[in-house]
């Protein structure tokens, strides 16, 4: 039989590592927001929220990805301005929730003056805080006065990826879904076309990417293949903030509503109100 007292020992030692953990994850927190040099963000003007534990999720999957970091929580912190929303990521932020536990905030960095109380709160409502440590992913995003938006995910080597296509991309690689080399370049490929064609382009540009998205809706569910990816998300988010979703032909108008038909989408329409 094991002696009790070991065993009393044993507990007391597994509390100790248990509170030890805790204290690290804390600790890792504040020197990432120490480290980054947006930590001067307005303090007085937070919007913290904790989103509830998704019905399904998958650490493995995101230490297979992101790599394993013991007792640290993984950090996405994305800098954008308020005057263009980048819409896309909000929906794939929505789309996380559902898929990993997310620590999510959202701050108003001191370069902006104000921010629209919809886009402070566009994350919900606050929730009931949860120890740093029970969360997969950290999500915050920052209102700043900055060109395109900006992502960092290693707060320590400080390497951004800028522009709202590229940060979709990397967002929606956290699925996990595995693409041929050709349905891949089709994404790559939509994606930049509504970045810099539909969102970005003159009037006949913009004319001649809704005839080919009509096209190729005409064949297929979403625009590439039969299963949302993040194509739809980064063109259906374009045609919002373009107004050139009701010029859209039949299939992209259909599209459309199959999109806004899921909730993260339903969600962001709330902002363009």
């Amino acid at each position: 039989e094991v002696d009790p007292s070991l065993q009393a020992l044993e507990s007391r030692q597994e509390e100790i590592l248990k509170r030890l953990y805790e204290l690290k994850s804390a600790v890792d927190g504040l020197s990432k927001m120490i480290q980054t040099p947006d930590a001067d963000f307005d303090v007085t003007n937070i919007i913290q929220t904790d989103e509830c534990s998704p019905l399904t999720t998958n650490g493995a999957d995101l230490d297979l990805m992101l790599g394993k970091d013991y007792g640290a929580l993984k950090d996405i912190v994305i800098n954008a301005n308020p005057s263009l929303p980048p819409l896309s990521l909000l929906v794939l932020h929505s789309l996380l929730c559902e898929r990993y536990r997310i620590l999510s905030a959202v701050h108003t960095h001191s370069s902006v003056k104000s921010v629209p109380e919809k886009l402070l709160k566009c994350f919900g409502e606050q929730a009931k805080k949860q120890p740093r440590h029970e969360y997969q992913l950290g999500f915050t995003l920052i209102w700043k006065d900055v060109p395109k938006p900006q992502m960092k995910f290693s707060i320590q080597t400080m390497c951004p990826i800028e522009g709202e296509g590229n940060i979709a991309r990397f967002l929606f690689s956290l699925f996990g879904q595995k693409y041929n080399a050709v349905t891949s370049t089709l994404i790559d490929s939509w994606v930049d076309t509504a970045i810099f064609q539909l969102k970005e382009g003159s009037s006949k540009e913009k004319g001649a990417v809704l005839r080919s998205m009509n096209a190729a809706l005409g064949k297929t569910s979403w625009l590439v293949g039969n299963e949302l990816t993040v194509a739809d998300i980064v063109a259906w988010c374009a045609l919002q903030q373009t107004g050139s979703a009701n010029a859209a032909p039949a299939n992209v108008q259909k599209w459309m509503k199959s999109c806004e038909n899921l909730a993260p989408f339903s969600s962001v329409m709330k902002l363009l109100q």
